[in-house]
């Protein structure tokens, strides 16, 4: 594939499996509001979340290839299912026959790293979707930079439907907001920081607040991954100068663009214009 590729500087990709990326973008553009970048979102088959790894892996190779053909050198994986079932096989497996010197790199990893520095009592709880918390992928990359740190997982399978069903604010969500707190409380009650290990959950943010003890840190990956890119594209100016500068932003769905559209609103705050784009 990598004689079709263009070699010309671009944008940087960032890509979810549907709307919750949108919360990283924000926090990304914030802190590095000078790049171009694209948001593609496989809307018409998300979520990931519940699908076997060999099925996230082909999709998430399929929107990588299609935002390196848009021309992106650097693609951001803003999907947590993507960074733990997909991200390290395309990185060893693919991308040296794609592009050698293309990159995709994922959330998982920066909100690790940032997670030593937060903790206190040496206890962490991580809320996400079943196909995170099933594949380790957190313990394990914690694990690696702080061993002594324990780590206790809590699926939240009710929580993306609230938030794309534009529920999250109303009084159903309470139930299994707290639900789903007490029920990793009770596994660890050391725990002193949550991370939200799905990029939907900051819409909740409110509510998780609200139903955790005043103690615990709860910690969103936005500011932690756009931090982590910040540093990444200082360490590597060879990165930087294949990175288009206009501070333009561009969205893509699989799905009706009028429903991306409708939702972006619930994480963006804004409207946003959205072209369709076909993955298959």
């Amino acid at each position: 594939m990598q004689q079709y590729l263009s070699q010309a500087p671009g944008p940087i990709g960032i890509f979810d499996s549907g709307y919750g990326g949108l919360t990283i973008l924000q926090q990304i553009r914030k802190v590095l509001p000078e790049y171009d970048y694209i948001y593609l979102g496989d809307n018409a088959r998300s979520p990931y979340g519940s699908r076997s790894f060999e099925v996230v892996y082909e999709f998430t190779l399929q929107a990588v290839n299609k935002l390196f053909e848009m021309g992106c050198h650097l693609v951001i994986l803003a999907c947590n299912t993507a960074s733990a079932k997909a991200l390290r096989s395309i990185q060893i497996n693919n991308l040296p026959n794609i592009d050698p010197q293309r990159r995709v790199l994922g959330v998982i990893r920066p909100t690790a790293e940032s997670i030593g520095a937060l903790t206190k009592s040496r206890h962490i709880g991580i809320l996400a979707t079943a196909g995170t918390i099933n594949s380790e992928s957190y313990p394990m990359e914690i694990h690696k930079l702080f061993p002594d740190i324990q780590v206790h997982g809590m699926a939240c399978p009710m929580w993306v439907p609230l938030i794309e069903n534009n529920e999250a604010s109303s009084e159903g969500a309470d139930y299994f907001i707290r639900k789903y707190i007490d029920q990793l409380l009770d596994k660890d009650p050391e725990i002193d920081t949550i991370i939200l290990g799905c990029t939907h959950y900051p819409i909740l943010l409110p509510k998780i607040r609200q139903y955790t003890p005043s103690h615990i840190q709860i910690i969103p990956q936005g500011e932690y991954v756009a931090r982590s890119l910040k540093d990444y594209l200082r360490r590597h100016p060879e990165m930087v100068e294949k990175c288009t500068l206009n501070r333009s932003c561009r969205f893509y769905t699989t799905e009706a663009e009028e429903k991306f559209t409708e939702s972006a609103n619930i994480f963006l705050n804004s409207s946003v214009k959205v072209e369709h784009i076909s993955l298959e």
